[in-house]
């Protein structure tokens, strides 16, 4: 079913939002992600999930520096919400300190991490709509992984192994989140530039549907 669209005089967060409402659902509603956080995989599976995330945000953060004093993207840019460290703890705590040895992204994932490079270095907006997409979701779903990953596999709570979803550096998450959504209605770009931004986030919650698609093949649920 067809999110309603917002009204012409919407706020471009409430724009964005609404219009890949359906994309967003399709990817949380993945075999994938659904069979992780009903607790019916293992942690291997995590792990492997994990992983992906290492590229996807390398991609994200690599070009942050870069992107610092663009007018567009530059507002978006917190170190408060720097994730590739944290990563690299939980998966650290995971694999051991070989975790790098042999690591490379599922096809979905090089494809995913390469979009939001390409944003990052051509196009600003373009990249906005990928650290939209990933760091709030981080921020307001992220936090039913981390409760799930808990429970099901004894991490410590907010401990290593769970790192990633935790924001140490952002004592008021709805405050932030708010903030964000200021930022995104203040977005420096004209209208058919925000339509193409609208694009760019459907567009990155499919890349990110494609690799939950490649891990749940990865990962099937046996009889």
């Amino acid at each position: 079913m067809e999110a309603p669209s917002p009204t012409p005089s919407a706020p471009f967060s409430t724009v964005i939002r609404t219009a890949s409402h359906e994309q967003h659902t399709e990817a949380e509603n993945s075999s994938f992600m659904s069979d992780l956080l009903g607790g019916k995989l293992g942690v291997r599976a995590y792990r492997r999930y994990t992983e992906q995330l290492w590229f996807v945000y390398r991609a994200l953060e690599d070009a942050s520096d870069a992107l610092t004093d663009d007018p567009v993207a530059g507002p978006f840019i917190r170190p408060e919400l720097a994730r590739t460290a944290q990563l690299e703890r939980d998966l650290a705590h995971l694999g051991g300190s070989s975790w790098r040895a042999g690591l490379e992204p599922l096809p979905a994932t090089a494809a995913y991490a390469e979009r939001v490079s390409h944003c990052a270095r051509d196009w600003p907006a373009g990249y906005v709509a990928h650290h939209y997409t990933r760091y709030l979701g981080d921020l307001s779903g992220g936090q039913i992984i981390r409760g799930t990953a808990e429970k099901t596999w004894g991490f410590a709570r907010k401990g290593d192994g769970v790192r990633f979803y935790v924001f140490e550096d952002i004592a008021n998450p709805a405050a932030f989140k708010r903030h964000y959504r200021e930022l995104l209605d203040a977005l420096p770009v004209d209208d058919l530039e925000k339509q193409r931004v609208v694009d760019e986030c459907k567009r990155a919650f499919t890349l990110n549907g494609e690799v939950f698609r490649e891990l749940g093949e990865e990962f099937p649920l046996t009889a």
